[in-house]
């Protein structure tokens, strides 16, 4: 699968997104290893703290069903923003905690326009199990 076919599944999974505080739906896609991919969208709550990013629920989801750091493959972003949507922070650390560093992260725009970086390049000096 390719970049624009995984940010196409990513944009596709927005339409189920919870957002009725921010009106801001989010999508995610996670490609792994063996082919498989995990959609995940954001579900908002009135209480902010309890909300979960797209790529928080995505990646959540494929732990759920036995997928491990080292399945990753890939993970897209897609937003109706006009420029690159970029993970949260909290979801950056969640990426080094449960992507490789190396993996690509597929931002994309409203445009179809697709920005591909590394979770090192998203996140260069990350807190790591070697920080514990």
């Amino acid at each position: 699968m390719n970049s624009e076919e995984l940010v196409s599944r990513a944009r596709a999974a927005m339409q189920h997104a919870y957002s009725p505080y921010s009106h801001f739906p989010v999508g995610a896609a996670v490609l792994y290893k063996d082919g498989a991919v995990i959609e995940g969208v954001n579900v908002e709550n009135v209480s902010f703290g309890a909300t979960n990013c797209a790529e928080r629920t995505a990646l959540f989801t494929g732990v759920t069903r036995g997928y491990r750091k080292e399945d990753v493959a890939a993970i897209a972003i897609a937003g109706d923003t006009d420029t690159f949507l970029p993970p949260c922070s909290i979801c950056r650390q969640v990426m080094v905690e449960l992507c490789g560093y190396e993996t690509p992260v597929y931002l994309s725009d409203k445009h179809g326009k697709i920005k591909e970086l590394t979770i090192k390049e998203l996140v260069p000096y990350a807190f790591t199990e070697l920080n514990m």
